[in-house]
């Protein structure tokens, strides 16, 4: 009878200490878009976004902690302009050839109350690997109205300096400094 009591206080304490795993939620690539912003020779801001991006999130709002695995597709960069879309992705620039993605692999998330405020990661782009911190500005879980399922979405920014990551073709008339904007909607699996 010892036995089977201390095999339950075991079994129960294996399972408080365990009790709220982490969700798994994959990315809507109908919802997500990375976006970015550079300056065109100081007169005017350039803007683009990747129409392709593929990954996954963990996220356990009771432990307030959380992962982030993110793809992009370099190849689906939109300008609103084809010879610059074009021109982008030619090894001055993404060297698409060479690094068909970019990736987000985060390391940490910050949150503040129920709030998520931050989400530092390392980002990789161009061959290179350098840490960033996505500031998030709007937050929300809660179930999709359509779908019926938890849906998490958030919306980020962070700024980098492209040189960092081997991009500096037409420095300093092409901006050095890039916003980052990202926009992601990730359904519960």
């Amino acid at each position: 009878m010892k036995t089977l009591s201390r095999l339950t206080a075991c079994l129960l304490l294996a399972t408080s200490a365990h009790g709220f795993a982490a969700d798994t939620y994959v990315i809507d690539p109908t919802h997500t878009f990375a976006n970015f912003e550079i300056s065109h020779l100081g007169f005017s801001t350039t803007r683009g976004r990747f129409d392709k991006t593929s990954g996954t999130i963990s996220l356990d709002l009771e432990k307030k902690t959380g992962s982030a695995d993110i793809t992009i597709d370099v190849a689906s960069v939109s300008t609103g302009v084809d010879k610059l879309n074009e021109h982008l992705l030619k090894d001055d620039f993404f060297d698409v050839e060479k690094y068909p993605t970019i990736r987000f692999k985060s390391t940490d998330f910050k949150f503040k109350g129920k709030m998520l405020m931050a989400v530092k990661g390392d980002l990789t782009m161009h061959g290179v690997t350098r840490p960033v911190t996505l500031e998030v500005e709007e937050f929300v879980c809660k179930e999709h109205p359509l779908k019926k399922v938890q849906a998490c979405g958030a919306d980020a920014t962070a700024k980098i300096k492209r040189s960092e990551w081997g991009m500096s073709t037409f420095s300093p008339n092409v901006g050095e400094e890039v916003t980052l904007r990202i926009q992601v909607e990730a359904h519960k699996q």
